[in-house]
């Protein structure tokens, strides 16, 4: 028909804009031979709007293009850049472009071109950087390997959270220890301003001797909190139960080295061994497969349901068998504290999610 010709010539025009665009921002061949092949999801998209106008219509052979299909070209072209950037960023993460420190700069070492990077603490001052950019949903994560030796009193922090009174939050932070005594991993979610959703664990390995990955999913239906690709928290979206998660928000991802002996280590009775200082966390591998957030349309955007928005996918709205084993296994092996066993705390009274189902 005479308007699939209009239809797929305007198409065309825009890919080769959006190619040139490419250019622009300097991707790479090899970059965008990716993006070409993840094309070709969106072609197939295409194919079945194009399907459904015929049966319903839309398209006459006497018409140019409709407002559903200009509607279908724009979702096409966003999901181009989006493809465009995520791969960018996992194809060159690098510390000076994608990261900025904005406390404690004198702690802070990057080497490797950008790839490697240390927070340190002393007795004078921590350290913390943020992302530059904001972004909604997807998944963050983070090589780390963790102070060693008697890091009791230190607190090394990653998490995700945007700003404002009533925020959105979901953290790691690792409670240093004497030496010879484990770390704590202590995890906690905030939305719109509450929190108060603390679950600790035990590590399963030694967090000095090595790296390990440490990443956090977040998407419209969950979160999850993993460990070297192991499932050790999940929080759903029960909104439909009047329960507050974080879906509207943009966020940064940020980590920081502080000194919390205050709290930290056995609820502040060991202080810092300011002889031991500086004390050290090293960084390696941080992706951000995230969606870009630029503007409030940015927030329909990222949480609709198309190829180009992977997080948004059957396989990642719900832990899989084999990850709830897992999860299960971590739970019951080396979970030290959840505040949905916590009677005491909310006096007989336990937050309604705890009375949901887990995963």
């Amino acid at each position: 028909m005479e308007g699939d010709k209009k239809l797929k010539a305007t198409v065309a025009k825009e890919q080769a804009k959006l190619r040139a665009f490419a250019m622009e921002v300097k991707v790479t061949n090899n970059e965008l031979e990716v993006c070409q092949k993840r094309l070709n999801l969106q072609e197939v998209e295409l194919a079945a709007t194009q399907e459904e106008a015929r049966s319903s219509k839309v398209l006459a052979e006497d018409r140019p293009c409709t407002g559903l299909a200009m509607a279908t070209l724009h979702n096409l072209i966003f999901g181009f850049v989006l493809l465009v950037a995520m791969e960018h960023a996992l194809a060159d993460f690098n510390f000076y472009k994608d990261m900025a420190c904005y406390w404690g700069y004198r702690n802070l070492a990057v080497w490797n071109n950008g790839q490697n990077f240390a927070l340190g603490l002393n007795n004078v001052s921590g350290c913390g950087i943020q992302t530059r950019n904001r972004f909604l949903f997807g998944s963050v994560e983070m090589q780390i390997k963790l102070v060693h030796g008697n890091s009791a009193g230190t607190v090394t922090t990653y998490y995700i959270s945007s700003t404002g009174s009533k925020h959105d939050e979901i953290d790691f932070e690792f409670l240093g220890n004497v030496s010879g005594q484990p770390y704590i991993i202590h995890t906690n979610i905030w939305a719109q301003g509450l929190g108060r959703k603390e679950v600790q664990f035990y590590p399963w390995f030694d967090p000095t001797a090595a790296f390990h990955n440490y990443t956090i999913h977040w998407n419209p239906s969950q979160i999850v909190w993993f460990i070297d690709g192991i499932p050790i928290r999940v929080f759903r979206n029960y909104q439909s139960y009047g329960i507050a998660f974080p879906n509207q928000q943009a966020m940064r991802a940020y980590s920081s080295i502080w000194n919390g002996d205050s709290w930290a280590t056995r609820g502040g009775q060991v202080k810092i061994n300011w002889k031991s200082a500086p004390f050290r966390a090293f960084y390696q591998q941080v992706k951000l497969r995230t969606c870009p957030w630029y503007s409030p349309a940015s927030t329909a955007q990222c949480s609709a349901k198309t190829p180009a928005n992977w997080w948004t996918a059957p396989a990642y709205s719900r832990l899989s068998y084999a990850q709830q084993g897992q999860l299960m296994w971590v739970r019951k092996n080396y979970m030290i504290y959840n505040y949905c066993q916590d009677w005491k705390r909310f006096k007989g009274v336990l937050p309604p999610e705890c009375s949901l189902p887990l995963y």
